[in-house]
Parts: structure tokens; sequence; C-alpha cells
């Protein structure tokens, strides 16, 4: 039996690092050639503001930042210090904590 869950998690592991190497080799690739690497998203910043004036109760005021537009990568996986056009799209409230 332990071998059985060996072999799930080595082949698991081993797609993984396939996927995320050809993920890197394709994003190399398409920066290289040009080909539309980045994108763009926009998002709305809200700053979440923690009221302090009763007691015991944690209460936050959110108050709007604007509209920013974020750069992302159209790949898998994170790369370079971007994130993925496909989360970030999914994802399109960053949230300020002051």
């Amino acid at each position: 039996m332990t071998s059985i869950v060996k072999h799930v998690v080595l082949t698991f592991l081993l797609l993984f690092c396939l996927a995320s190497v050809g993920d890197y080799a394709q994003i190399r690739y398409r920066i290289w050639r040009n080909h539309r690497p980045y994108g763009a998203v926009t998002i709305e910043v809200l700053y979440a503001i923690s009221q302090k004036s009763t007691p015991g109760t944690n209460k936050t005021e959110y108050q709007s930042g604007g509209f920013q537009t974020q750069t992302c990568l159209n790949s898998l996986f994170p790369h370079f210090g971007y994130t993925p056009c496909w989360y970030l799209s999914r994802h399109t409230e960053k949230r300020i904590k002051i």
C-alpha cells in the first residue's frame, strides 16, 4: 500500500515539475519572440480602516482608493514577480489595511 502512495506522490511531483518548467520555457520564448507575454488587468484599491471608537467591536470601514491597472503575465504560474492574468482577473480587489 505504501509503494502505491509513493508512486502516486512521485508522479504528481514529476507532473508539477514538468508543468512548471514548460510554463517557464513558454514564457521565455514568448518574451524572446515578443508574442504578448504580458497583459493588464484593472483592479480596485480598497483601504480597510479599523474602527477603534467602540471597545470590543471589530468594525472595519472600507474606502475606495480608485482603480489601478496592474501588469500581469499570460502564464499558468507566477514568474518574474508578476501574477498570472487568470488569477488577477478573478481577484480584482486589492485591500490595504490601515
